[in-house]
């Protein structure tokens, strides 16, 4: 999604980036762009025209980031630099600071990155933090601090940003998620006094207080955002959760006071309401949508 009427959808099989036009509810498909080889996720500059995507590695080019130029008119996407990461591609990035700095967090290749962007060119990373299967980063709003979420370690590494880009752990470094629970994706509340992390095993919403001066979570609860009644069991790492009807959660986004968050084995969409003193209440319904919704994204004005 983005501020302009555009919609873009990462196709990861075909290795490409489709443009939609979104207009009252229904998508109208503009174009393709091909030649963005496995690329699952990219983050958007909205102020700039421009589209970072990460892609993996082909017979032409490394696995890395991709920039391309977003035609506002169009939506038609043109190819401008790409930045080389022979350590393993990106499979999240985020930005912050206007769009100078860009985070990126490495799922195969267990570390995340964080690189200063120069008009349409992304440099080198200029800090690189290590755990495993690392699945999201994001950057508070102040850009001050930094947080890596590792599906396989069951944490949230937290850092504070420096001016020259640096990461430094806060006191303490990571905070723990429940044993097993896979945290996954994550976002701010809208007064970054809260993180919320999705986990993928346990199919839960966790619940992190966030001092906004020292940047430090707090866990303060969790709660189920899948479908109870569905009988699903606690996923496995490297387990196949279709074949044993395991829960999979996959997404989370804010708006209008719910968390709406996606289970990819039953294919659900569920809304987590968050309260006036800042609990979380668990859905109490949930809308069948596409099979296996890996991503989704709210429009900009919460309608759709």
């Amino acid at each position: 999604m983005s501020d302009f009427p555009f919609v873009f959808v990462a196709n990861a099989g075909d290795g490409s980036i489709s443009t939609f036009r979104l207009v009252e509810g229904r998508l109208e498909r503009l174009s393709a762009t091909e030649g963005v080889t496995g690329c699952s996720t990219f983050v958007i500059d909205g102020e700039r025209d421009l589209l970072y995507a990460a892609v993996k590695k082909s017979e032409t080019r490394d696995a890395g980031i991709l920039t391309l130029e977003i035609d506002r008119e169009s939506g038609a996407l043109t190819p401008r630099t790409h930045l080389a990461l022979t350590d393993g591609g990106m499979n999240y990035l985020a930005l912050t600071r206007d769009g100078s700095v860009l985070l990126g967090a490495s799922y195969g290749g267990g570390y995340g990155i964080v690189c200063p962007v120069e008009g349409d060119v992304v440099g080198e990373p200029v800090a690189r933090v290590e755990y495993p299967r690392l699945h999201s980063v994001l950057a508070s709003e102040d850009g001050r601090f930094a947080y890596f979420v590792s599906l396989e370690a069951d944490l949230v590494a937290q850092y504070a940003l420096g001016e020259d880009l640096s990461l430094t752990p806060l006191t303490p470094a990571t905070v723990a998620c429940p044993d097993r629970s896979g945290p996954r994706h994550l976002v701010f509340s809208e007064a970054q006094d809260a993180v919320y992390v999705l986990t993928e095993f346990s199919g839960e919403v966790l619940r992190f207080d966030r001092d906004v001066e020292s940047g430090v979570l707090e866990f303060r609860q969790a709660v189920p955002a899948y479908d109870l009644s569905k009988d699903l069991e606690h996923s496995v790492i490297d387990e196949n959760p279709r074949e044993h009807h395991y829960i999979w959660g996959a997404d989370i986004h804010l708006a209008n006071g719910m968390l709406w968050c996606s289970e990819r084995t039953e294919s659900t969409l569920g809304a987590v309401r968050v309260e006036a003193d800042g609990s979380l209440v668990a859905p109490e319904r949930f809308t069948a949508t596409e099979p296996q919704p890996r991503g989704f994204a709210v429009s900009p004005d919460g309608r759709f």
